[in-house]
């Protein structure tokens, strides 16, 4: 995991930021967003059109004044349907101190498609603090722990060219702990 806009209306609002199921016209600004954040891997624009269409229910999109803010992309895996994977968390200079990276968590966990999820997943490599903190705090909010192990590796995965991705596991949590912000 790496931390570094309108319609569909179903949203979790708090402050003048509306955070939203994204929609397909949405990739290019949430590729802007995500290639403006340097500490982010850059996926092709194609991917985020993607997420944005064939994953839009378990992804989340804020927007301040019009303007993509904020980007959760995540997804259920088939294998492991009571596990919400975050991929990636971004959120812009603008949207900053507004706890809005947790904000997008809490949004795709409440809704129907998270109904049967107890587990919240994501790969962090271990320098990466701003990522910890926030699944940290989550972990706290879900009253649960957070555990850690290697999962791709340096060498065996990366070739040595990235450094090592520790999957990170919080939970099981029960449904009661999430913070709802919408039924969306």
């Amino acid at each position: 995991m790496h931390l570094a806009a309108v319609g569909n209306r179903s949203t979790a609002k708090s402050d003048d930021l509306v955070i939203r199921a994204p929609k397909r016209e949405d990739g290019s600004g949430v590729w802007d967003l995500v290639r403006a954040t340097s500490s982010l891997d850059d996926n092709s624009m194609y991917c985020n059109l993607l997420q944005c269409s064939h994953f839009s229910q378990t992804c989340a999109l804020a927007e301040l004044d019009g303007e993509v803010v904020g980007w959760l992309s995540g997804y259920i895996p088939p294998e492991t349907p009571d596990v919400f994977f975050v991929w990636q968390v971004c959120v812009s200079e603008k949207a900053r101190g507004r706890g809005l990276a947790k904000r997008l968590i809490n949004a795709v966990l409440a809704r129907r498609v998270c109904k049967g999820v107890e587990r919240l997943q994501s790969t962090i490599t271990g320098d990466n603090k701003a990522s910890w903190a926030l699944f940290g705090s989550i972990a706290d909010q879900l009253e649960t722990e957070l555990t850690r192990k290697p999962h791709f590796e340096r060498d065996e995965h990366f070739d040595g060219r990235h450094a090592t991705e520790f999957l990170v596991n919080i939970g099981p949590f029960e449904r009661k702990a999430v913070d709802m912000p919408s039924a969306a």
